[in-house]
């Protein structure tokens, strides 16, 4: 989703439900947060130096847009019209649509000195790449291999949409299916440890996004081709299982 960025402590975020997941090294706290896309990007739970993984389920359609990026990229007017509200995330990259049941959010904590804790910022990212592919076979009843699922372990691939657009590049750790990009993902580090943030699409929505762009109808016909190649099609159905699976395959 985007490049390293660091962020200063934040609140303390009240849960809305928990539950413990084991591993090989320390529980995962996994808390389940809902609010406006906003909201869940203003705040964060404190992992109290603890592996923590948040399930994020935003209440309405939003646009999110990376730290850096100009919300003038979006037409406020067509956004207004549509009821789709504008966040902003603290980490880097390109928009993303959130939408209720139309994505995996899934944003995860290591603490320093865990043992996922990983010095290069681009190989810190595959570990959960690797589970979600684990979890996306799992779901769809086939292998890794036979379903064309890849974890990118190369370099940043950008295109010329890739600032706007948070799926039309390729960063480490993600996760494509049959060359279409389902799993995009950010970092940032903070004292305490690195926040990981996912997403994957589910369903057919994300070409929504282009509908929201400022500029001419060409200009969104080129973004809509680009978000008709991404996200697992077909899979309305799939967010609770593949947030289950996730969680069972976290490391």
């Amino acid at each position: 989703m985007g490049p390293l960025r660091r962020a200063r402590a934040r609140p303390r975020g009240r849960s809305l439900s928990d539950q413990t997941v084991s591993g090989p090294d320390r529980a995962w706290a996994v808390l389940e947060r809902r609010g406006s896309a906003a909201l869940l990007h203003a705040s964060a739970p404190d992992p109290g130096g603890h592996r923590l993984a948040c399930v994020c389920l935003p209440l309405r359609p939003a646009v999110v847009i990376g730290s850096a990026q100009p919300a003038s990229d979006f037409d406020a007017d067509r956004m207004a019209l549509a009821g789709v509200d504008l966040a902003r995330r603290r980490s880097g990259g390109g928009a993303v649509f959130v939408a209720p049941g139309c994505q995996l959010w899934l944003d995860v904590f290591v603490p320093k000195g865990d043992v996922l804790e990983e010095p290069d910022v681009g190989k810190s990212f595959h570990w959960l790449g690797d589970a979600f592919a684990q979890a996306i076979a799992t779901v769809l009843g086939d292998s890794p291999g036979r379903l064309g699922i890849e974890v990118h372990r190369g370099g940043v691939q950008t295109t010329p949409w890739s600032k706007v657009l948070c799926y039309a590049g390729l960063g480490a750790g993600e996760v494509s299916v049959a060359g279409r990009k389902v799993v995009g993902m950010s970092q940032r580090r903070e004292r305490s440890g690195a926040w990981i943030h996912s997403m994957a699409l589910i369903g057919g929505r994300a070409c929504e996004l282009a509908d929201l762009l400022t500029g001419g109808e060409q200009r969104r016909a080129e973004a809509r081709k680009v978000l008709e190649g991404v996200g697992l099609i077909h899979a309305d159905d799939l967010a609770e299982a593949l947030t289950g699976e996730i969680l069972r395959r976290l490391p």
